[in-house]
């Protein structure tokens, strides 16, 4: 558990100067912006939209309304980031309730897209998700109610804990959407691992999650079960199912060290690649940029965390400790699960490259996280030097 050690702890203590004034700060903490996790972010869009003009067929109308997501984006992060933890701990409850009832509306009145009912529309203004808002809004929630209990967590926490993440889990399963309601789980069940869970608790935890398998498996949809399957043995099904798996894997290996060149690829520029530029965008990465290319991805990826988690440990307050760090530990799940579907090193559950691959309601959610980490940090109180 070291890294909820590193975590968790508090900031040494601080002797005031004489003056006992507190030291000046900084312009960018006076606009509650961190410029190291900032600029790698827009390096990071930046180059992700260099391969989406790619991934996307050449077309200047998919980039340009990426970057205007972007955009959008962007601002609420700076929003955001303006508030102090003690508002962002106010709206906890009123978020997650929220929340819940547009999920609640999901499945009266949701618009169906790919056979899935997952979307709320207000005709003429936007189309989005309410399962993306819950990947805010559980972790907020637990995080909410675990820093006004003792740590560690006791049974009768985790168990209030558990029903705070199962009925919004639940519903979005049920539209269905598997991948994003195991993040939105893993986001909250991070919150829960650093308030400081003993290894007994873990390990008791970790058995009913194995025991509750077969149990998922049976309440799994016929496609659901098809994608594990398909992961296990690709080359059975290989102008079916495993179709998506078998092109992506033979465009990255296609790539070698340097790659083909940009808008060199043949697996994503002849069409045998699906969905290249949203959830196989690292296909097209693979390919055209090869292993140093994504290897430069994987580097910057690294360097957004490692920022991300010396932010969180900076923390003051028990509630921006556990929220802050779970939202980069999710950010790098984000990374891995993506990487390793397309890769073939995990079952295909649709969850998309962080702010790489096409889409504006992942971009969104992404970047007010973000934001909620730039306002944990610059709002803790400054001590003397």
């Amino acid at each position: 558990m070291a890294m909820v050690d590193v975590l968790l702890r508090r900031p040494h203590p601080v002797k005031p100067t004489a003056s006992g004034m507190s030291r000046k700060r900084s312009l960018w903490e006076r606009i509650h912006l961190d410029p190291w996790l900032l600029g790698l972010l827009l390096a990071l869009m930046s180059a992700g939209l260099v391969v989406l003009y790619s991934a996307g067929g050449q077309s200047m109308h998919i980039v340009i309304a990426q970057a205007i997501r972007f955009g959008v984006a962007l601002a609420g992060m700076v929003i955001i980031a303006q508030f102090s933890p003690a508002t962002l701990l106010r709206w906890a409850l009123p978020a997650y309730l929220v929340g819940m009832l547009m999920l609640l509306a999901v499945e009266i009145m949701g618009d169906m897209g790919m056979g899935a009912q997952r979307w709320l529309e207000i005709p003429g203004v936007v189309r989005f998700q309410p399962s993306e808002m819950m990947k805010l809004a559980v972790p907020m929630m637990v995080a909410a109610w675990l820093s006004r209990r003792e740590l560690p967590p006791r049974w009768q926490d985790l168990l209030v804990c558990a029903l705070l993440i199962g009925a919004p889990v639940l519903l979005i399963a049920r539209q269905p959407d598997l991948g994003t309601s195991l993040l939105v789980a893993m986001a909250a069940v991070f919150v829960i691992l650093l308030a400081g869970l003993s290894w007994r608790i873990i390990g008791v935890l970790a058995a009913l999650a194995a025991a509750a398998l077969p149990l998922l498996w049976m309440n799994m949809h016929d496609y659901q079960r098809q994608r594990v399957l398909t992961f296990l043995s690709p080359e059975s099904d290989p102008l079916g199912a495993g179709w998506n798996i078998i092109q992506s894997t033979t465009a990255i290996g296609s790539g070698g060290v340097w790659g083909k060149g940009w808008l060199q690829g043949t697996q994503s520029q002849l069409e045998f690649l699906p969905e290249s530029h949203t959830d196989f965008i690292v296909a097209v990465l693979g390919e055209e940029f090869g292993m140093i290319g994504m290897l430069a991805f994987l580097v910057l990826y690294l360097l957004i965390v490692c920022r991300g988690l010396w932010l969180a440990g900076a923390a003051q307050e028990s509630f921006g400790r556990l929220l802050a760090g779970s939202i980069i530990l999710t950010f790098f799940i984000y990374v891995f699960v993506n990487i390793g579907m397309v890769s073939g090193i995990l079952p295909v559950v649709g969850v998309p490259l962080p702010l790489v691959s096409y889409g504006g309601t992942s971009s969104v959610t992404l970047l007010a996280g973000f934001g909620i980490l730039m306002a944990i940090h610059s709002h803790r109180r400054l001590l003397p030097r």
